[in-house]
């Protein structure tokens, strides 16, 4: 299939890569060239503009940190919209608004052309071996049709709806529990150390509790405190706790451990943590335990 990717990050490269290793016809884009050029290697086209890498793609990939850079990429001057082909496809795996994305849509089928968002659990390194959890909602057809492009990313696909948003919603609110997750395990492991206790011991047997590769990843990353290089900024984990409270509001359900979490992350920005990875929120429960970071 030809296909086609804007916005080649750690997740966006990885992600590429795999849909090019599955045999697709790949044609790439990204502000920074030398990104593109990487895979150029690996036998993908590279294109000057993402309305070029739409020309020349029946379905176009991309992955975007916020609404901001979505909309611009999307709709701006020589964006993808402008230059999809009638009933081709824009598959939308960033993280952005439910307004956001139905704007998109919208703006989408004035053109003749389709959205889905697919949006996807995992980090980098999940990314690489295929092993993301991916989540999409969108017209069935565009979907139906778009399913091997998604199961070339991912090691399992969930379509939640007919609708994009509604994919963004479950990618918030699933930001959102994760973020939750980096709370309690800093609060936790804060508590453990401030008692003279290793925090590491209890790592492990929570891990082995959970069984989960969230409390696996996460609690190890925490323990160890190795928050670089960041698989996913403090700053975007951050915007997607907003853009859930935001969420919420819509539609009148309150998320009060969400306004902690908000308070935290403003924290941790605030002592500059924005471009570590965003477990770093657990040296905020540190901080205020008195423990040396």
């Amino acid at each position: 299939m030809r296909i086609g990717f804007v916005g080649l990050g750690k997740m966006g490269a990885a992600m590429a890569q795999n849909l090019l290793r599955a045999g697709n016809e790949l044609t790439v884009y990204n502000r920074s060239r030398e990104k593109a050029e990487a895979l150029a290697k690996e036998g993908a086209k590279t294109a000057d503009s993402p309305a070029e890498v739409a020309r020349a793609s029946e379905a176009v990939f991309s992955m975007m940190p916020d609404d901001e850079a979505a909309e611009e990429i999307t709709l701006g001057n020589a964006g993808i919209a402008a230059g999809l082909a009638k009933n081709a496809v824009h598959i939308s795996s960033s993280t952005i608004s439910i307004k956001e994305s139905r704007h998109l849509e919208e703006e989408h089928e004035k053109r003749g052309s389709h959205l889905i968002a697919a949006t996807v659990f995992g980090r980098p390194q999940a990314a690489e071996s295929k092993q993301l959890v991916v989540v999409t909602a969108g017209r069935t057809e565009a979907v139906e049709r778009c399913k091997p492009l998604l199961n070339a990313i991912g090691r399992r696909t969930f379509v939640v709806g007919e609708q994009p948003w509604q994919a963004n919603l479950f990618k918030l609110f699933g930001n959102f529990m994760i973020a939750t997750t980096l709370e309690t395990f800093g609060e936790a492991f804060a508590g453990i150390r401030k008692a003279g206790a290793d925090h590491h011991e209890f790592y492990e047997i929570m891990s082995e509790l959970f069984g989960s590769p969230v409390y696996k990843n996460y609690g190890k990353i925490i323990a160890d405190q190795e928050f670089e290089p960041a698989g996913f900024e403090l700053k975007l984990g951050f915007k997607d706790v907003r853009l859930a409270m935001e969420a919420a509001t819509e539609f009148n359900a309150p998320l009060p451990i969400a306004n902690v979490l908000r308070d935290h992350f403003l924290s941790a920005l605030a002592h500059g943590q924005e471009k570590l990875d965003w477990s770093s929120i657990g040296l905020v429960s540190a901080r205020n335990s008195g423990l040396n970071t």
